[in-house]
């Protein structure tokens, strides 16, 4: 039986981040992808140029029509933008109660355009993080949610997962080495996982990719620990391949589909 994914996040009209780049995470590895859209944002490979956010009434409704009706295996959550949707996603998930959710804490864009009012971290952090099964910061992320400087060790990344109130990966792309180490907290455990980095301009939508696919492996059964290690390879191999795209003029996406062209 093929698992359902549901994503919960903003738009990429361009296809390499948000909701089209879940979408295609989750297609890609073998899971039926949902969607409910928080925010269409117009923005391509150079950057953001214009942010919609949907009326809370609409997002709501989005959430019960897929809760009411789907069996939803697992769940990914990307930007939300403000307090109010925080709210609004938090409440839904009280309600019905998936029990494995991903949240990517999206608050900056690869470009640098800020997707998250900064009057939004608190509810961020104080409403909705305790209500998720595992939390996927960047370096930047992490720092923000704690109120701390960013990481630039191994051994500092591993004294903010412990900070963090549930379990964590952490991602350390933005550390200053050859290699790409990536950090999961589960309780006491510690897991890292490793990957040479890869070198490519073309690595937008790379958190989004991430956590969907860790969510998606998470939905189909697998334990949170392999989910995440079959998530960072696909990933490691997508962004491997995204030379091989011809998207836009700046920052291009992975390539999520490399498996099959």
């Amino acid at each position: 039986m093929i698992s359902n994914t549901l994503t919960i996040a903003g738009t990429d009209c361009t296809g390499g981040a948000g909701i089209q780049a879940d979408i295609k995470a989750i297609s890609a590895n073998g899971s039926y992808a949902m969607s409910v859209i928080t925010a269409v944002v117009a923005q391509n490979t150079q950057g953001v140029q214009k942010i919609q956010t949907m009326p809370i009434d609409m997002i709501r409704a989005q959430l019960d029509s897929v809760f009411s009706d789907v069996k939803v295996d697992s769940v990914k959550i990307g930007m939300l933008g403000t307090p109010e949707i925080i709210i609004c996603v938090a409440d839904a998930l009280d309600e019905y109660k998936p029990s494995k959710v991903v949240l990517d804490p999206v608050m900056v864009a690869k470009s640098g355009d800020r997707l998250l009012e900064k009057d939004a971290l608190v509810a961020l952090r104080d409403v909705l993080i305790p209500k998720v099964g595992l939390i996927t910061p960047n370096l930047p992320e992490a720092a923000d949610l704690l109120g701390q400087p960013e990481a630039v060790s191994r051994e500092q990344m591993i004294n903010q997962a412990k900070s963090l109130v549930v379990p964590t990966f952490i991602k350390g792309g933005h550390l200053a080495l050859e290699e790409s180490p990536d950090l999961l907290r589960v309780d006491d455990k510690y897991l890292w996982f490793e990957s040479k980095r890869i070198a490519t301009k073309n690595s937008h939508g790379t958190g989004c990719t991430l956590s969907a696919a860790i969510a998606t492996f998470w939905g189909q059964g697998n334990s949170i620990d392999v989910a995440c290690d079959k998530a960072k390879k696909y990933l490691t191999d997508a962004l491997s391949k995204a030379d091989t795209l011809n998207v836009g003029k700046g920052q291009g996406p992975v390539h999520h589909f490399y498996k099959y062209y």
